[in-house]
């Protein structure tokens, strides 16, 4: 685990390394924009989202390093340069892109992604992450003062995650697997 970090941040010495994150970043911040869509049948507790692809495309290539600062700063600027696409910045769901971006890291990282590594990352991201913290923090932000119940938030997490689960796995297998083989090293 240890030299999975430490071999993470040596790839940002790298300057192709650091151009390709720069680019996932970019990517990160369009689709954290323009791709993703609430429910209206959830009112706006479900919304479903591709954001965590540039993450996991980042982990797979980069690491938890890499994967954690797409995904915090994926989420602040994308606030800062449409900050009417979500209402008022919550630094909650910073973390959660951190948190997201380690966890895909740790397992995606130097694995050869494959089903399994890809299962249970998205597994453990999906559970700690996507329904009990952001279920907490949609909880604090909408629920305490109005009287809605905290499992009202958890089983709506829940219900977005059940959706999105086999697309998203397909999807970062696929392009984990396409990351996988782009050569990032310097040609000299």
């Amino acid at each position: 685990m240890k030299a999975k970090f430490y071999n993470s941040f040596k790839e940002l010495s790298n300057v192709y390394s650091l151009a390709a994150l720069a680019m996932l970043l970019a990517l990160r911040i369009i689709v954290g924009i323009f791709a993703n869509s609430t429910m209206a049948l959830f009112g706006n507790m479900l919304k479903i989202s591709i954001n965590f692809l540039p993450i996991a495309i980042a982990a797979a290539m980069f690491g938890p390093i890499g994967a954690a600062l797409i995904g915090g700063l994926g989420d602040i600027l994308s606030f800062f340069i449409n900050p009417a696409s979500g209402g008022a910045y919550f630094p909650g769901f910073t973390l959660n892109g951190i948190l997201t971006g380690l966890i895909l890291g740790i397992f995606l990282y130097k694995n050869n992604v494959n089903i399994k590594t890809v299962l249970i990352s998205w597994t453990i991201n999906a559970v700690l992450i996507e329904v009990l913290l952001s279920g907490y923090w949609l909880y604090f932000i909408y629920g305490a003062g109005s009287g809605t119940s905290f499992f009202v938030y958890l089983w709506t997490r829940v219900i977005s995650e059940a959706i999105k689960f086999v697309p998203s796995v397909l999807l970062i297998l696929a392009l984990g697997k396409a990351a996988e083989k782009i050569p990032l090293k310097e040609k000299r």
